[in-house]
């Protein structure tokens, strides 16, 4: 009788073993939420110039990851670009697309095909996606003026509508 009762003490300190060690709690990714100050990082443009967020302080900046492997990434760029144009001649707002797990010289070579002038940049170190808690392609995120985040968009976007250039001007325009 004893042994059995040995036994089932030791099965059932197995289950319970198993059970506390298949329960741990997992990290989640980093989520950033609206309002929240951006953690500063680096980037590398197509020219190996490091840039900051931090040196862009004072505008606002539209940040963009996409790959051109992505299919609704590919479809977003146009907009991407025609938001680009209609206000890069404001010095209060900076573009800043970053390639999210894609080869930069293909990507400079599609863009190159296709006629797109807006900035592109690299994060080697996966840094800026780690800080931002990306999940997918495309996903944009709104910075303003004092660094702090406006907005977050999942998935794609016409960025060229009326209403997101007049929204992104009324943004530039705050003191």
């Amino acid at each position: 009788m004893k042994s059995k009762t040995f036994v089932l003490l030791l099965v059932l300190l197995s289950v319970l073993v198993i059970a506390f060690f298949s329960v741990r709690p997992t990290r989640s990714p980093k989520v950033m939420e609206i309002g929240s100050a951006i953690e500063n990082f680096e980037l590398v443009d197509r020219n190996n110039n490091r840039v900051k967020l931090s040196d862009m302080k004072g505008s606002v900046v539209f940040v963009n990851f996409w790959a051109t492997w992505c299919g609704s990434c590919v479809e977003e760029l146009p907009y991407v670009e025609r938001l680009f144009r209609s206000l890069s001649d404001n010095s209060s707002f900076r573009m800043v697309t970053i390639l999210y797990k894609d080869d930069g010289q293909r990507a400079l070579g599609y863009m190159k095909e296709n006629g797109y002038t807006f900035p592109v940049f690299l994060s080697p170190d996966e840094s800026a996606a780690k800080i931002f808690g990306i999940t997918g392609v495309p996903e944009t995120f709104i910075i303003d003026k004092k660094g702090i985040l406006r907005d977050k968009v999942l998935g794609p976007a016409e960025w060229d509508s009326p209403q997101i250039v007049a929204s992104f001007r009324a943004l530039i325009n705050e003191p």
